[in-house]
């Protein structure tokens, strides 16, 4: 039974992880996030998640599957269908991953079932000085040329490919059909839409123990990949959040993605027709009536459309996601 008429408190999400077999590029980068990994190959804490067997859950162990269908509206919003429509990750990466791209909403639905398409945006949030993303393909390279490169692999795929050098703080919109990579040396956040649709061109010519490497997907890859203008990291734009100025480096048809700079207190009230994400990085106080909660850098918190009046205290940088 749906619980309504209330406001709900703040709600720390204990993340599901994807590693082992599933992320043979991962590391153990995601301790330094305060991350209990489950081993050295862990590539993935997806820190609010819907995704079947990968759902993040609340203190008491309720999946937020439950949660939402627990608390309706009051946790979702009443503009916020009950699909929930984003997932937000820590990912973290020793090697490169896999030269991907992801389908829109029309063609996800058409040839995955009816899943939601994929868009997702990047917050670059550790570097290594020559660290490195595939981001688009380069000027010139036609459809033809990329399907032969693809099917050639190796070399004559690389040199289709956009490489740049990325830093901390950058932030980097990726929306579907966006040839893409991540690159080894880098740990960064992820909000995306809530989807697992992924087509591969391209994997580094990995294998695994028993000699075999991961699927390709280059037909349907090719079906959606996006040419034209070379993108580029966002700039962002001035927004402002109980008197805190920060930044809103997406403002997408999926979600909004901002970047704050708390030094002191700031104010979070309801939002009745949207939840928020919020993700620290540093260490704060969160402060409601009746309780409080520690945050320390990379936890993540689901803000419920009819939050109970919050105070957040510290001197630390926030990222705000919402649908």
């Amino acid at each position: 039974m749906k619980e309504t008429g209330i406001k709900l408190a703040p709600i720390g999400m204990a993340p599901a992880f994807r590693y082992g077999k599933d992320t043979p590029w991962g590391g153990v980068g995601l301790r330094r996030f305060h991350k209990a990994i489950p081993d050295e190959r862990t590539g993935e804490s997806l820190e609010v998640s819907a995704l079947p067997g990968l759902e993040s859950r609340d203190a008491s162990g309720t999946a937020l599957p439950a949660l939402l269908e627990r608390y309706g509206e009051a946790m979702r919003g009443t503009r916020v269908g009950e699909t929930f429509p984003l997932l937000l990750k820590l990912i973290s990466a020793r090697q490169w991953l896999s030269v991907q791209v992801h389908p829109d909403d029309v063609y996800a639905f058409k040839n995955e079932n009816g899943k939601l398409g994929k868009a997702e945006a990047w917050v670059i949030l550790e570097a290594e000085p020559d660290a490195q993303i595939v981001f688009g393909i380069r000027e010139g390279v036609t459809r033809a040329q990329l399907g032969e490169a693809c099917r050639a692999g190796g070399k004559a795929l690389e040199e289709c490919l956009r490489f740049t050098g990325v830093r901390a703080g950058e932030v980097y919109s990726i929306p579907a059909g966006t040839v893409h990579a991540l690159g080894g040396g880098i740990t960064l956040a992820e909000i995306q839409q809530s989807s697992d649709v992924t087509y591969r061109f391209y994997d580094w010519n990995r294998t695994d123990a028993q000699g075999n490497r991961r699927p390709l997907h280059i037909q349907k890859g090719l079906d959606v990949v996006r040419l034209g203008p070379e993108p580029c990291a966002c700039a962002g734009t001035a927004v402002s959040l109980d008197g805190c100025a920060g930044v809103r480096y997406v403002n997408g048809s999926a979600f909004t993605l901002d970047r704050y700079p708390v030094r002191g207190r700031l104010r979070l009230s309801a939002t009745p027709e949207r939840f928020r994400l919020m993700t620290a990085l540093g260490e704060g106080i969160l402060r409601w009536e009746g309780g409080e909660a520690q945050l320390r850098r990379g936890d993540s918190v689901f803000l419920p459309a009819m939050l109970e009046d919050t105070e957040l205290t510290g001197e630390l940088d926030i990222l705000m996601m919402a649908p």
